[in-house]
């Protein structure tokens, strides 16, 4: 399976790698606009808002020298948006200090702050998968897109805000782990 890096995975992303032993990232590729890999989308009080942090091009579009433009707080933001959204939820306490970590680490690359990110949700959702970069191009073989409505669904799940505005699909992966804790993993 080849999926392509994702800034705070969605759901969809994982349910996919949760099928697979191995899933290749696609290294290969250039840097899209719009897409998941510096975006991601959380449930607020407000409803869905999309996270995402500006990023550096020096020549190359290449995913992997892509690098994350530390200029702005763009990070204590992040970070006060999602304690903002899920300081309530059943088990933001137990991985918030992970996550924030990762964020506080400043990586200098989208592809390393991504990969820090999709391995830490893998250990906490207690997935069995090696996430591996691509040796060449190949093209992601399941396209997961801000712009395009997913046919995945997933099952259904508490969510803080769900007597505000019901189940909300298509967010990110920490949406299911900070309400679901250790059964997130069931609900692929």
């Amino acid at each position: 399976m080849v999926l392509s890096t994702e800034y705070f995975p969605t759901v969809e992303f994982f349910a996919i790698a949760a099928q697979n032993s191995t899933v290749f990232l696609e290294a290969h590729e250039s840097y899209r606009k719009q897409t998941y890999r510096n975006r991601c989308t959380i449930l607020s009080a407000n409803g869905k808002l999309d996270l995402n942090f500006p990023i550096i091009h020096d020549g190359s579009s290449l995913i992997t020298d892509i690098k994350v433009d530390y200029s702005t707080p763009w990070v204590v933001k992040t970070q006060r948006a999602i304690s903002s959204a899920y300081d309530s939820s059943p088990f933001f306490e137990y991985y918030k200090d992970a996550v924030f970590a990762v964020l506080d680490s400043h990586p200098q690359r989208l592809w390393d702050l991504n990969m820090e990110l999709i391995r830490l949700f893998a250990l906490k959702l207690g997935l069995a998968v090696e996430f591996l970069p691509t040796t060449s191009f190949i093209g992601e073989e399941h396209v997961i897109s801000p712009k395009v409505e997913s046919a995945y669904k997933g099952q259904e799940y508490y969510q803080v805000f769900s007597h505000k505005f019901g189940f909300v699909p298509g967010l990110s992966v920490m949406d299911l782990l900070f309400n679901e804790g250790p059964n997130a993993v069931n609900l692929f």
